[in-house]
């Protein structure tokens, strides 16, 4: 935690206590104060232990710490709580309720808390009563008192009493007489001051157990100090005088200012233990020049003495510390009291623009209780916070000129009641938290030597509802939108004054505060919009102050103005449900000139449908009017969202009506890039958004006890990876019970969380996790920064050319000779590399090589080598042992441990391919090296689950020409045993063309599924054999299974003629009683005994959920042709394709049905357009999965190989193809792979565009003049055409036939497959 602001601390006397816990060895520091009915207990300057919440009518009074116990009081009106400590020993400290006692007080209120001897407790009110809390709690002795008590406070042996009234200046001493007993008894003198008495302090020991003399010091309304002691054990007075110290007179400056002097007077007593302490830690340390030597000299001859410090301060930067020495002696000298420094110039913020109740300061002074800690000064100012301040003590007395002499650590602040909503400024530098009671607060960040750091800057406090803020000029101005009217506040000042206001009437209810840009020379004009339910707006000009200050003398600056400048409606905003503005995101830009879908977004709405739209505006301040332009429109379909939230770079996420379910999306390319659904308990509530300076996304997402990080991740095609993950987890139950109630992100990329009324400031620190490491790819293998915008970096941006994404899609793209480049420049480094060298991203290989178009697209087998020098140029088995070898001994700097063992994976693969390399095409090597992969991976992983080869993979093999020897290949990779499911794990029967060679390796599985048992079970492979028509197979089979109990009753069943009706009747029977025992497949064969291929496809489509077994048995049974099959694809697989999003799949299947113009469009168009029967799509396939950047590679090849793709394409718009390539280019560049993307922009080529006939018979043109390169390998596939009464291309929907109508000519020249 970077720092803490537990509350605002009550303007009590006893508001604030600090003491060392002496229950170990090393005393514990704890701090604990009072904050509406919040005691807040901390071990540091940001470390808060625990927060304890009393009930909301209980307003605390007073606090107390039990130094010896660890106990901490506290009170309220009329009742004391006690709170013991646990889990020191476990590390986690924590305090529990031990008793609660109700005390009398006589319409009065407790006002002061003090523990004693053996854990009895004062309380003063208008009674003094003496507690005991050992034993449940119980009073032990009662006092009434003549006037309400201020403080009444035990001396640190517990013996005597100190209490005084309020604006009393009689201090009464309290001597006990009796200890141990029931009978508890005080007698009491007093102390006379010749006015109020302000301030007390008893001396303190240096440990309990030492017996020193009492001494008491008091500080009056005369501004002098008095020292009481008991100087003389026989006179009357328990204390005497001993001496006095005139503040008045201590400060005196060199240069006498009469107009500017100070009558205030601040003073506080540093202990001799503390003093000392502080100056041995201070010789500890010392270094530095004559100078330092000479103050910490001036230190060492004061602790000599071992004085007790007077320091006295007052608003004017004055400071005199008096030594004490030898207190309570009862021969005082003239040198026992002397001046240690006179210092000018201290800066203490005292505030003397405050109001004079709240200019009150009580000090508490300790040294901290590790060696490393310096002097502490607390200051607890009445206006409502406490400064930890740090000082070497030398430094800090020393009596020459210094500049710096202390160190501002923390400063706790904040409300008395729960915060309700934080809103910041664009720039993050300064926020409001504001409360359900009107309250706020304005804060700005400061850069000191410690860091970023939250300072309040004003308060304020408005009488009406506050119902939705802006803030304007980094803080100093504050817009509030009440039910009514809308008000502008100066915030400039301490306190926050209304200077203009303006009143408003709008249909519906305001949904938000918007502050809308605009291009202007005048940078003290705003413009800030509201947008009701009704979709009505409302535009407020707002015209804030100069920026002089208003505490200037003459008062003279510029006029405020808020006044209403236009109003407006937005008709596309239907059904709406909610508006609100966008979190700023990403570096800032300035406003131009231009209005269109390239603006930055500045609001964003959803509907109860699902529907995300993304807003700009711009102000035409000449015409008084406002543009709204819809940049983005996104159907998510997400019913009745409950929380949505957006960023001005495109981001937006949106939670479900039952908020636990959490959808993040790129409205840019309207696509889902995450999807999770959480526990029930957590339910979202919070959704904050931030960004890298280059523009990587975070987002915050808040559960009533927690917040979690998410960041946005590369895009993995190959892995299907996901695009977001959790990188950091805050848990805020163990520092507050209280819920949280918001959450914002600073420019510096430090996280505000606001829970109860504390806010907790949390910096960009992450913890380095084992799961950071293994799930997102991080190095463990050198120090990595724990930076959160560095890890969002590194887990993003470009990838070094090595990375194995970055190869594989090279090879996706067709470029292998320069993968073989890359993979052979780092084997010359790799032999020569040790680990901690720098590795140069690019491999030293020019840029132009990556995007150039004239790229040797040879083989490296066939390369023109002109340098004698180079060993190879190609990717070899031996060359790729030796890299592997080398790889798993070092560890490369830009890879974490997984992505060099997935380098290792393609190298092997590489090596592979390079052996096959002239005997297959483009499109098996794609398939060959991403098969060879996943085995690879596979033999690695724990085997849970079968794992298929992607659709990607069979589209690349169904359009090899070297299927033959890719069907080899991968036989071989199974030992040429291939079972069924190796078959479906590779694919091979839905990439096979040739229906011979099919049916061949059918019938090779159906021999290997009856050998693969001891038994050798005929069962296993009768669906096989029955897909191939083979029965009397099948039979000879059973008829040597003699040790199966099914065998002689299956033969004769088997032995009959299934052309009869009876026992096509018979088998079906068979078939659903062995669907009623879950023996699919089985049943399956006896459905195709009985001649019902339709029903054996539908078991192993519905039962089984075998896709690949369904359509390998209609190809194998009645061919590529038949019926069953191509309702299959079009019952089945076309709509569940339209349903995942599933490109790969849809244009497989377009091509089955030799719908080659589909298949192209499938790979651009949404699949669902492309249905007769529209099917809507799920979650799913919005997804970013299903827009795979190696479409683009696949689209550009096949448009141009047959005259059905060509058509394909020709339906294709240029607008679209080119959308289409930019959003793979984004695609490309979101993959770290931004060499690939600015290749493909660089050298798309378009296609030209056809004339548009005129007349209603006009031949086509020939479709080959789309290309710009003349081709003759376009395969000419048109259908023959139809009779005009018989055009129908199925493309689109059927024309009405009720009704005659003259076709129009394009229309029929499209039923022409043109």
């Amino acid at each position: 935690m970077r720092e803490v602001l537990p509350g605002k601390p009550q303007a009590n006397l006893q508001a604030v206590c600090t003491g060392s816990w002496e229950g170990t060895r090393e005393g514990t520091r704890l701090i604990a104060y009072i904050s509406g009915n919040a005691l807040i207990i901390l071990g540091g300057a940001d470390k808060l232990l625990q927060t304890i919440y009393h009930n909301e009518r209980e307003i605390l009074g007073a606090v107390a710490i039990d130094e010896e116990s660890g106990k901490i009081a506290v009170c309220s009106r009329s009742i004391t709580f006690v709170y013991k400590p646990y889990g020191r020993e476990q590390g986690v400290l924590k305090w529990s309720l031990q008793c609660s006692i109700a005390v009398h007080v006589d319409g009065d209120m407790i006002n002061s808390l003090s523990w004693g001897s053996s854990e009895e407790l004062l309380t003063g009110s208008s009674y003094l009563t003496l507690l005991s809390t050992s034993e449940g709690g119980s009073a032990r002795w009662q006092r009434k008192l003549a006037n309400p008590a201020k403080y009444a406070q035990f001396s640190y042996d517990a013996s005597l009493i100190a209490s005084t009234g309020q604006h009393d200046r009689l201090m009464k001493i309290w001597r006990r007489l009796s200890y141990g007993s029931d009978d508890v008894q005080f007698d009491f003198t007093y102390l006379q001051h010749p006015m109020a008495i302000t301030g007390m302090h008893w001396r303190r020991p240096y440990h309990r157990e030492q017996i020193i003399d009492i001494v008491l010091y008091t500080f009056c309304a005369d501004h002098k100090l008095r020292v009481w002691a008991a100087t003389d054990p026989h006179a009357l007075q328990i204390l005497q005088l001993w001496s006095t110290i005139d503040m008045e007179e201590s400060i005196k400056p060199r240069l006498f200012e009469p107009v500017h002097g100070s009558s205030e007077r601040f003073a506080f007593i540093i202990d001799s233990r503390d003093f000392i302490v502080a100056t041995e830690r201070a010789v500890e340390g010392a270094e530095g020049g004559e100078k330092e030597q000479h103050g910490l000299e001036h230190l060492i001859e004061v602790a000599n003495r071992s004085p007790e410090v007077c320091v006295v301060l007052d608003d004017r930067g004055h400071m005199s510390a008096w030594g004490l020495e030898n207190v309570g002696c009862k021969a005082r000298k003239t040198t026992n009291i002397f001046n240690i420094a006179h210092i000018e110039g201290l800066n203490l913020n005292l505030g003397r623009h405050l109001r004079k109740e709240e200019r009150h300061v009580q000090y508490y002074s300790f040294c901290g209780d590790q060696p490393s800690k310096a002097f502490t000064i607390l200051a607890h100012h009445f206006d409502g916070r406490i400064d930890w301040m740090e000082a070497k003590v030398d430094e800090f007395f020393d009596p020459s000129p210094r500049q710096h002499r202390w160190t501002m650590i923390a400063s706790w602040t904040g409300h008395t009641a729960p915060i309700k909503k934080i809103v910041r400024t664009i720039s993050g530098q300064a926020l409001i938290s504001r409360t359900n009671d009107n309250d706020g607060l304005v804060w700005r960040q400061r850069i000191t030597e410690l860091g970023p750091t939250l300072i309040r800057h004003c308060s304020i406090h408005a009488s009406e509802h506050i119902h939705r803020t802006s803030l304007l000029d980094e803080g100093k101005f504050v817009v509030f939108l009440h039910h009514e009217s809308v008000s502008l506040w100066d915030c400039r000042g301490y306190e926050a004054t209304r200077i203009a206001s303006c009143n408003y009437d709008l249909t519906g209810k305001p949904l938000c505060l918007v502050l809308l840009p605009h291009a202007s020379e005048n940078s003290r004009t705003v413009y800030v919009a509201t947008i009701s339910s009704r979709t009505k707006g409302i535009v407020w000009e707002a015209r804030m102050p100069s920026l002089q200050s208003v505490d200037s003398i003459d008062g003279q600056y510029a006029t405020p103005l808020l006044q209403e400048f236009c109003r407006f409606e937005i008709d596309s905003m239907d059904d709406i449900a909610f508006v609100l503005p966008v979190d700023p995101a990403g570096s800032p830009s300035d406003i131009s000139g231009f209005f269109d879908t390239f603006a930055k977004d500045i609001a964003i709405s959803y509907t109860n449908g699902g529907a995300l739209r993304c807003w700009t505006a711009k102000i035409d301040v000449g015409g008084r009017s406002v543009q709204w332009l819809l940049t983005s429109n996104v159907e998510t379909g997400v019913i009745k969202p409950s929380l949505a939230s957006g960023s001005s770079i495109r981001k937006a996420a949106l939670v479900d009506v039952e908020k636990t379910q959490l959808t993040i999306w790129d409205t840019r390319c309207a696509q889902l890039e995450f999807e999770e659904r959480f526990e029930a308990q957590d339910v979202i509530q919070d959704l904050d958004w931030s960004s890298t300076p280059d523009n990587q996304s975070i987002l915050a997402v808040g559960f009533p006890h927690r917040v979690i990080f998410l960041s946005q991740l590369r895009y993995d095609y190959l892995d299907a990876g996901r695009a977001w993950e959790m990188i950091r987890e805050i848990r805020t139950r163990d520092l507050t019970p209280h819920p949280i109630g918001d959450s914002i992100w600073l420019g510096s990329g430090n996280l505000v969380i606001a829970a109860g009324n504390q806010l907790f400031v949390y910096d960009k620190k992450v913890e380095i996790t084992d799961n950071l490491v293994t799930d997102l790819r991080l190095p463990s293998h050198q120090s990595v920064s724990n930076d959160l915008f560095d890890i969002v970096t590194r887990l993003n941006g470009p990838l070094p050319v090595f990375h194995p994404q970055f190869l594989s899609q090279c090879i996706l793209s067709g470029k292998t000779s320069l993968v073989q480049k890359i993979l052979i420049g780092l084997w010359r480094v790799l032999r020569f590399y040790s680990d901690g060298e720098q590795l140069d991203s690019f491999l030293d290989i020019a840029l132009p090589q990556f995007y150039n178009e004239l790229e040797a697209k040879m083989r490296s087998s066939y390369a023109d080598f002109s340098d004698e020098e180079e060993e190879t140029e190609a990717v070899t088995e031996n060359i790729a042992a030796s890299m592997i070898e080398k790889l798993a001994r070092i560890s490369l700097p830009q890879l974490s441990s997984r992505e060099q063992f997935h380098l290792a994976d393609i190298v092997e693969c590489v090596a592979t391919l390079e052996k096959h390399c002239r005997s297959i095409d483009d499109y098996a090597s794609r398939f060959l090296l991403f098969f060879r992969q996943h085995c690879l991976r596979k033999s690695h992983q724990a085997r849970s689950e079968q794992v298929d080869v992607s659709w990607r993979e069979i589209v690349w093999a169904y359009h090899s020409g070297s299927q033959d020897i890719l069907a080899d290949l991968v036989s071989r990779q199974y030992g040429g045993r291939m079972l069924w499911e190796h078959t479906r794990e590779s694919g091979m029967l839905m990439w096979m063309t040739d229906l011979t060679a099919l049916r061949a390796q059918f019938e090779v599985i159906a021999r290997n599924e009856y050998t693969k048992t001891y038994e050798k079970n005929p069962v296993d492979c009768s669906l096989y054999y029955m897909a191939l028509r083979k029965k009397n197979v099948l039979i000879g089979l059973w008829r040597m299974a003699a040790w199966n109990r099914e065998q002689g009753s299956t033969q004769r069943f088997l032995a009959n003629n299934f052309q009869e009706a009876k026992w096509k009747t018979a088998a079906l029977k068979n078939a659903y009683a062995l669907l009623g025992k879950r023996r699919f497949e089985y049943a399956a064969a006896f459905f195709l005994l009985a001649d019902k291929l339709k029903d054996a496809v539908s078991v192993c489509w519905n039962q089984m959920q075998d896709l690949q077994l369904a359509i390998s048995i209609c190809r194998v049974y009645e061919g590529d042709d038949g019926l069953v099959l191509k309702g299959l694809l079009e019952d089945q697989v076309l709509p569940r394709a339209a349903r995942e999003g599933n490109r790969w799949l849809a244009t497989w299947a377009f091509w089955m049905l030799n719908r080659r113009d589909m298949a192209v469009r499938a790979l651009i168009s949404p699949i669902y357009t492309l249905l007769e029967t529209p099917e809507s799509p799920r979650l799913e396939a919005k997804s970013f999965l299903t827009n795979d950047p190696a479409l683009v590679i696949l689209y550009r090849q096949l448009r141009q190989k047959t005259l059905q793709t060509l058509q394909g394409a020709s339906k294709i718009s240029s607008r679209i193809e080119w959308e289409f390539v930019l959003n793979n280019a984004q695609l490309y560049d979101r993959m770290g792979c931004d060499l690939l993307a600015l290749d493909l922009v660089r050298n798309w080529e378009f296609l030209k565009q056809l004339p548009e006939l005129k007349k209603p018979f006009e031949e086509h043109p020939d479709l080959r003049k789309m290309l710009r390169r003349r081709s003759s390998a376009v395969v000419a596939d048109l259908p023959i055409a139809k009779e005009p009464s018989e055009m129908w291309s199925g493309s689109g929907n059927r024309p009405p036939t009720s009704v005659f109508e003259e076709p129009n000519s394009n229309s029929l020249l499209d039923n022409f497959g043109f």
